[in-house]
C-alpha cells in the first residue's frame, strides 16, 4: 500500500515566513515560535491552495505531531481487505461510484452505441475534457492561491485591489509593480503562487533585480 502524499505548506508569523515544508516540519517551526512568545500571529497555509490550515498547539511538539499524524495505513488496509473478503469473488470495484446522470434520450441513444457503452464513453469524454483544460485549470488555481494569500496577508495593503486586477486580467508587469512595495516574505510568497497564471509561467524583473 503506498503512503499519502505529504502536505506541504507555510507558515507565516505576522509579516515573516518562518517555515516551509511538510506539515509536521513547520509544525515544529511553528510550535518553536508560539513558545517563544512572539507577538505576530501565526498563519499556515497549504501550499499549493493556500487554504488556511489550523494547527492546534497546545501541549509538547510531540503533542502537536500526534494530532495531524495520520491515521495507521496498516489499519485501513486490513479494513480494506475485510471488505474484499466479504465482497467474494468477481470484478474489483476499483473505486468506482455510481451516482445520476440525466441526459436526453438521444444522448443516451449515442452512448449506448460507443464502445464499451455509456458508462466507459463517458468516462472517456471526462478524461478527455480534462486533458484539454488542464492549461486552464492551471491557471485558475494560481489565481485562486494567489487571491487567497494576498486576502489573508495583505488584504489591506496599497496595491491589493490593483494587483488582483492584474493578475485575474493576466497582467504581470502591473501585478509586480503592485506588489512591489508589501513585506519582501509576503511579496516573495504571493510572486510565486501567481506565476503559473500569466501567459509565459514568469513574472517581469523589477529594475533592481535587472542589475
Amino acid at each position: 500500500m503506498t503512503s499519502p502524499e505529504p502536505i506541504l505548506c507555510t507558515a507565516f508569523e505576522g509579516d515573516r515566513c518562518i517555515a516551509s515544508g511538510t506539515l509536521p516540519d513547520v509544525a515544529r517551526a511553528a510550535k518553536e515560535v508560539v513558545d517563544r512568545g512572539e507577538r505576530g500571529p501565526v498563519l499556515v497555509f497549504d501550499g499549493t491552495t493556500s487554504q488556511p490550515i489550523e494547527l492546534d498547539l497546545r501541549g509538547t511538539i510531540e503533542d502537536v505531531l500526534q494530532r495531524i499524524a495520520p491515521s495507521d495505513p496498516s489499519q485501513e488496509e486490513g479494513t480494506a481487505s475485510a471488505t474484499a473478503t466479504r465482497r467474494g469473488p468477481g470484478r474489483p470495484r476499483l473505486g468506482v461510484v455510481s451516482r445520476e446522470v440525466t441526459l436526453l434520450p438521444r444522448h443516451w441513444a449515442w452512448l449506448a452505441a460507443q464502445r464499451g457503452g455509456a458508462s466507459a464513453s463517458l468516462r472517456r469524454l471526462v478524461d478527455q475534457a480534462r486533458r484539454a483544460d488542464s492549461g486552464g485549470d492551471r491557471v485558475r488555481q494560481a489565481q485562486d492561491a494567489a487571491y487567497r494569500f494576498g486576502s489573508a496577508m495583505a488584504g489591506d495593503r496599497p496595491g491589493f485591489e490593483e494587483s488582483m486586477r492584474a493578475l485575474f486580467a493576466g497582467d504581470a508587469e502591473r501585478f509586480r509593480a503592485e506588489t512591489e512595495a508589501w513585506p519582501g516574505d509576503i511579496r516573495g510568497h504571493v510572486r510565486g503562487l501567481a506565476t503559473p497564471a500569466f501567459a509565459d509561467g514568469s513574472l517581469p524583473t523589477s529594475d533592481e533585480e535587472r542589475k
